[in-house]
């Protein structure tokens, strides 16, 4: 049976789908046990340990079984099931929403007693206080609000692109659909309406977002900070709206409304779903009910009105267990349809069909390092522009990349010939710049915390299926950084190309150079941060990147032009340091570091010529590569342990640089607005100066002005 859907009138496209409105009537009679139970089931597993988010969870039970029974479809038993629906869950503090939903419906790692483990003190737990990707069910890794729902986007693209790219008639082998639960602080902040009025450009019909519309923030009623109209306002982005009044209960209706977002053709579906936060609970619809337990007396008095017995606790009868027992199986049957219709894909496209396999396992096509130049020019040239040269061979022949910036194509140097926009195919744009979904180049406009967020939801689509890389200024990467430290969080491959990155960019200023901005990337856990000094470093760092599967990196590269180093090695980019000009009887250590490398080489020159001293140097593109080495590596680079002081030079803040060198010539306050070599004269990085101040340092350490250990800045 099916029933004809209309996409909310907008557009005045009818689809017909198959609906579950026959299975809900013949199972409605069952809803009120089902609901009643997973109520408290909510408020007993946030009693038990006294904490946790109660309130919304149970608001929005009516919607989890519309979803997870009715709608959604899933694999519980294969739950990386390739071509599965994604579900997640924004508003990430309901997560008891969503681990009562994957045990009730049947994810085998989600037993009870790993449901009861929520805010419990078990290393092992499944339910920690906010979802995470490594758990079966979980697809992204949802915390800090509204990464949540830019994450969506990221994987309601995905899918648009392997559709673009690998579908056929007939053989629809991507087709699923993206549902995002989101509550009223995701839309309050700014990285999600970055994200949804991206969507709406896009025209994602394959996005659905459901509003648990209860108007409550942990400070109180919505209306203290929001009184705008949201249905207006994402109807002013590009989506289709459909109201759902009684979502506490009216599953029904629910159904509906997500059947309808499932069908429709031209846009991305708000689907606003009024609740009350902490339902039926002494606390229900005020701000107390959102982060705290009710208390024992408070959920014996929800279970005595719904009629259960006020002294049991988790209580699950076989009504509700026989309500969901055939979904794993329901399940089973798609995963076996998908995998036979691959198949058949596979014979009548073989070539297509091995390179879509090949990305389903996440797999590069064996011969991507032959498309990385084995040399080049020997002229001046910017790191950026060495990016481009690396990279941009990779990206037009290798599907798995996608490429995005923030607005500044121009700059970043990542466009390689032959490139398609990923876009609507049917948006005509006044600049003329336009393309279709199989497109890898993506525009995501003045956004770059959306960016780096999408990014992410890209990347957790499948694991290494789409390799997104991002590009911007490295200052605008502190506009991005939750993102970035979300995408570290959760082992997700995402290339960050942060071009313009030190004094040398010149004249736009303090505002636009990264002093400080380093020290914070380098402490990131599970990051790459990578400065390479000329064209050779930067294939390194691009081989190092595309190597890391389950780490994020940022190639850190610079506006001006740098000299082609000689001593440089690709190699050693991987090793994190290594030694350009090796002395037995060298005194001292330069470090030098991206775009300053040459320096250090000049000024070892120079101090020999000048001074008499001999000194080693040593590039360092990347400290947390260098701490992956044995330690007999690391001591050989650096060789402190034989006495041999280390100074670096690095026009940023020097924090962390003390762990490997004894002296820096950093920076300690903001940059200064003056071209790019005015600026590095005016700070005090020429080659005569630098000479002098390591020279100095030198005097100073050895007549015990300065002490061995003790980090100096000059």
């Amino acid at each position: 049976m099916t029933v004809e859907v209309l996409s909310n009138g907008v557009n005045g496209v009818s689809k017909s789908v198959p609906s579950a409105l026959p299975l809900v009537q013949k199972l409605s009679k069952n809803h009120d046990i089902v609901l009643k139970t997973f109520r408290l089931l909510i408020a007993d597993l946030c009693q038990q340990f006294n904490g946790g988010h109660p309130g919304g969870a149970i608001g929005m039970a009516a919607i989890g079984v519309a979803l997870w029974k009715y709608v959604m479809r899933y694999a519980p038993h294969t739950p990386n099931f390739f071509n599965r629906d994604r579900f997640v869950l924004s508003n990430g503090h309901t997560c008891l929403f969503q681990y009562s939903f994957l045990h009730l419906t049947g994810y085998k790692a989600m037993t009870f007693e790993q449901l009861k483990s929520y805010h419990s003190d078990r290393v092992d737990a499944l339910c920690p206080g906010h979802p995470e990707i490594e758990h079966e069910g979980i697809e992204v890794t949802t915390g800090p609000l509204g990464q949540g729902i830019a994450n969506a986007v990221g994987l309601a693209m995905a899918t648009k692109n392997l559709a673009a790219t690998y579908n056929r008639p007939g053989f629809d082998v991507v087709s699923n659909h993206t549902w995002c639960m989101i509550g009223d602080a995701c839309l309050q902040e700014g990285v999600a309406l970055e994200a949804i009025s991206l969507a709406g450009h896009l025209r994602l019909n394959n996005l659905t977002v459901i509003y648990d519309n209860n108007q409550i923030t942990c400070d109180g009623s919505v209306d203290l900070t929001n009184t705008e109209d949201v249905n207006a306002k994402m109807r002013a982005c590009g989506w289709d709206v459909i109201d759902v009044e009684d979502g506490c209960f009216d599953i029904e209706g629910i159904i509906r409304a997500l059947e309808q977002a499932r069908a429709s053709q031209h846009k991305p579906t708000f689907i606003n779903v009024r609740t009350v936060i902490g339902l039926h609970s002494s606390v229900a619809g005020t701000a107390a009910a959102h982060g705290a337990a009710f208390g024992a007396k408070g959920v014996e008095n929800m279970k005595t009105a719904y009629g259960f017995n006020p002294d049991g606790h988790f209580v699950i009868d076989e009504t509700v267990r026989q309500f969901f027992q055939d979904i794993p199986a329901r399940g089973e049957q798609w995963v076996q349809e998908w995998n036979q219709l691959v198949s058949n894909y596979s014979t009548q496209h073989p070539e297509l069909g091995a390179e879509f396999q090949a990305r389903v396992r996440g797999e590069l096509p064996a011969n991507w390092q032959d498309h990385i130049p084995t040399s080049f020019p020997e002229k001046d040239t910017a790191s950026r522009a060495s990016t481009g040269l690396v990279f941009n061979p990779i990206a037009k022949e290798v599907k798995s990349f996608m490429v995005g910036t923030a607005d500044l194509s121009p700059s970043v140097n990542m466009i390689w010939s032959g490139k398609v926009d990923f876009q609507h195919p049917d948006l005509r744009t006044t600049c003329n710049i336009n393309g279709d979904y199989s497109g890898r180049y993506i525009h995501y406009g003045i956004r770059e915390h959306a960016m780096c967020a999408i990014s992410n939801g890209l990347a957790a689509y499948a694991p290494n299926t789409i390799i997104p890389v991002t590009s911007s200024f490295f200052m605008f990467y502190l506009y991005a950084a939750p993102a970035v430290r979300m995408g570290a969080l959760q082992h997700l491959q995402i290339i960050h190309c942060a071009t313009h990155d030190s004094i040398g960019m010149g004249e736009d200023g303090p505002t636009h150079q990264p002093i400080e901005l380093a020290t914070l990337y380098r402490a990131m856990p599970n990051l790459l941060y990578i400065r390479p000094g000329d064209s050779e470093e930067t294939a390194g760092a691009w081989l190092a990147a595309i190597g890391a599967k389950k780490t994020p990196s940022i190639i850190s590269t610079s506006r001006h032009a740098l000299p082609q180093l000689s001593q440089t090695r690709r190699d050693g980019v991987a090793h994190g340091a290594y030694v350009l000009a090796e002395s037995e009887s060298a005194t001292v250590t330069l470090i030098g570091v991206g775009a300053e490398l040459s320096f250090a080489l000049q000024v070892a020159e120079q101090v020999k010529a000048q001074k008499g001293i001999t000194a080693r140097v040593v590039s360092f593109p990347c400290q947390r590569l260098f701490e992956q080495q044995p330690l007999d590596y690391k001591r050989e680079v650096l060789r402190r342990h034989r006495g041999i002081p280390a100074v670096v030079i690095e026009p940023y803040a020097p924090n962390g640089w003390e762990r490997y060198a004894d002296a820096g010539i950093c920076l300690t306050r903001f940059g200064h607005s003056l071209p790019g070599k005015a600026a590095y004269n005016f700070f005090g990085y020429e080659t005569d100066v630098l000479t002098t101040k390591v020279a100095g340092y030198l005097e100073r350490l050895e007549s015990d002005v300065f002490l061995r250990g003790e980090f100096v800045e000059l």
